[in-house]
């Protein structure tokens, strides 16, 4: 038991912290429009799913759901890509932008103030998601109704219903956790 009434204090302050932003999760989650709450992709894992799309400088890379823009940046960054990247939250596209532009590879990138449910991906050769499976699921008609055959998409952690992988990827990352990456090549086929 904290006897100290400055460490009294200072839990309690503590405890009230960690709950409002725990609260604060919550509600970015349940959000009618919001598909996933904010939570980034580790370097790391941006890397490996770049590199299971086989990301070029020919591609166009779209990121729903991009908050800090890292995605889109990367594929900048190690392949020359295009990269747009799409978010509903105002604060995260200023962070994008402003990231794109530390990174230098602004006239590679956009982002774009925008619910994912309503963009156009037809230009995108690589579509990478890190949502709920729920809003794959929500998304996948729009994204096999607009992508062109051969275009890849590919989540991290969530999959697309009944809708197999062509490729699985399961490894462990920097900091020890077990990930999963999903890979689909786009046939065509609209898929409901």
């Amino acid at each position: 038991m904290i006897r100290h009434p400055t460490l009294s204090l200072l839990a309690v302050a503590l405890v009230a912290a960690l709950s409002a932003l725990a609260g604060q999760h919550r509600l970015e989650a349940q959000d009618g429009n919001s598909l996933a709450p904010f939570v980034p992709t580790p370097q790391d894992v941006v890397d490996r799913m770049l590199d299971l799309a086989g990301v070029t400088g020919a591609d166009v890379v779209y990121d729903l759901g991009c908050g800090d823009g890292r995605i889109p940046i990367t594929a900048a960054r190690r392949f020359g890509a295009r990269g747009v990247g799409i978010d509903i939250d105002p604060q995260r596209i200023a962070e994008a932008n402003a990231n794109a532009e530390r990174e230098g590879v602004q006239h590679l990138v956009r982002f774009i103030e925008q619910d994912a449910m309503t963009v156009d991906v037809s230009e995108a050769t690589v579509v990478t998601l890190y949502l709920l499976s729920s809003s794959n699921l929500k998304l996948r008609p729009r994204l096999t109704a607009q992508l062109a055959p051969g275009a890849r998409i590919v989540s991290h952690a969530f999959s697309m219903g009944d809708w197999s992988a062509d490729q699985v990827d399961r490894f462990t990352d920097l900091r020890g956790n077990t990930r999963t990456l999903f890979l689909w090549r786009h046939d065509g086929t609209v898929r409901e």
